[in-house]
């Protein structure tokens, strides 16, 4: 998952960066895709943080609830219908 969304947003700043560069800046072919390269560089790797952050927070919140599951803390009473 960690990797998906690095890649994804990685993909977005490079598009976002060569179509800015290109027609708002006006920019020369050479300083736009290095411009979009370093910048999707960075985006991965702030990718990667934040899906390895998901992830984690994933696991644990599974974790949780299977251990209520197996603790049997669901109360179901006649009532609830």
């Amino acid at each position: 998952m960690a990797q998906r969304i690095a890649a994804i947003l990685g993909l977005i700043a490079f598009v976002t960066c060569l179509a800015v560069g290109t027609f708002e800046a006006s920019n020369s072919f050479s300083t736009t895709v290095l411009r979009a390269l370093v910048a999707m560089v960075i985006t991965v790797v702030i990718g990667l943080v934040l899906g390895l952050m998901a992830q984690k927070m994933l696991d644990e919140n599974m974790t949780r609830e299977e251990e209520k599951l197996k603790n049997g803390s669901t109360n179901l009473e006649s009532n609830d219908r």
